[in-house]
């Protein structure tokens, strides 16, 4: 059956285990995460010995798992197999034998990451219908700022929408990687005043709270002709900290948003931000650039990001240094 990662930490917690646990999906965060719950946990260090067996994928097979599934705990209620790197285990839909009749006092883990089952098989079915399996898709970019101010809430920590929308152009979406870098900056906070701000990051993280693509999306939505040449000038100078690639792409969703406001009957603050997938706090940044970029404006330069994409991988291009190439774009944006 599926289940949530919050209904899987919480019955373990509880000490309400189930014999199978198939944990699957392209974000490893949360498999992993579960998988080190029950590794470190579910039994006494002192069982651990006769009582724990960790295997990986490709060092192992299906029915050797399956030979260690059906042994009975040594001296304790439980025995733990796991499998790490499941996704490399071949002939896995011979786990239906053992799926059939497990047994109850040993707890077996798949950790299968970045990738899921066919939910057509027969096999998935089974698996389905007689453990718990649980799927981790991997967040899209937009999620990204919504999900760190609640991984930060659950530690009693604030943080404002700047610097969250900061860290995702930083960072990205890979969780493990977040939770890194967050873990480190909570380290750095002050008892009295538990927040996250721009200005934190750049001093641990070095993202500069002045020149990112954050800031270069916001001076060019406002026309600001200053603030952008200069964050572009300091892009140029700093090329492998700041790759063309990504100011493309940061530049590209946001007047792909911009368009989609445009188009907007009901441009009510809830509204946009659900359509545009942003945080609320941002809605106004998006009504200020459409009083600057109309719809057929919008349009033009969205064609000039192609074309700059394309330009930036060679095509079409002699070799123009990416930072000239910025230079060109934001020119066009502005003035053109």
């Amino acid at each position: 059956m599926a289940i949530t990662y919050e209904e899987i930490i919480s019955d373990l917690k509880k000490r309400i285990f189930k014999p199978v646990y198939f944990l699957a999906g392209e974000e490893p965060y949360y498999i992993d995460i579960i998988t080190d719950y029950i590794e470190e946990k579910v039994l006494p260090d002192d069982e651990k010995a006769f009582n724990q067996i960790v295997k990986y994928g490709d060092d192992t097979t299906i029915y050797e798992i399956i030979e260690f599934a059906r042994r009975f705990p040594m001296m304790a209620t439980h025995q733990v197999v796991i499998v790490k790197e499941a996704q490399t285990l071949k002939k896995i839909d011979e786990l239906a034998v053992y799926l059939e009749k497990p047994l109850s006092s040993t707890i077996l883990v798949f950790n299968y990451k970045y990738k899921t089952l066919d939910r057509r098989t027969k096999f998935f079915k089974t698996l389905e219908s007689q453990a718990i399996y649980f799927e981790s898709p991997r967040l899209r970019d937009y999620q990204i700022p919504g999900w760190i101010e609640r991984y930060l809430m659950t530690r009693g920590i604030k943080t404002d929408p700047s610097a969250s929308a900061m860290l995702t152009e930083f960072l990205g979406t890979d969780l493990h990687k977040i939770v890194n870098e967050l873990d480190k900056l909570i380290i750095t906070l002050p008892r009295e005043k538990p927040v996250i701000t721009t200005a934190l990051i750049e001093k641990n993280i070095g993202i500069s709270k002045d020149f990112n693509n954050f800031e270069l999306q916001k001076a060019i939505g406002e026309k600001n002709i200053l603030k952008a040449n200069m964050i572009i000038r300091y892009f140029a100078n700093n090329p492998k900290d700041n790759p063309i690639t990504l100011t493309l792409a940061s530049l590209f969703g946001f007047f792909s948003k911009l368009l989609t406001y445009h188009y907007l009957t009901d441009k009510s603050k809830n509204n946009v931000a659900a359509a545009l997938k942003v945080n609320p706090y941002f809605v106004k940044d998006y009504e200020s650039a459409a009083m600057k970029y109309n719809v057929s404006r919008t349009v033009q330069i969205i064609s000039f990001l192609r074309t700059y994409d394309m330009r930036s991988k060679g095509f079409g291009d002699p070799g123009t240094e990416d930072g000239d190439l910025l230079k060109e774009l934001i020119y066009k944006i502005l003035h053109i």
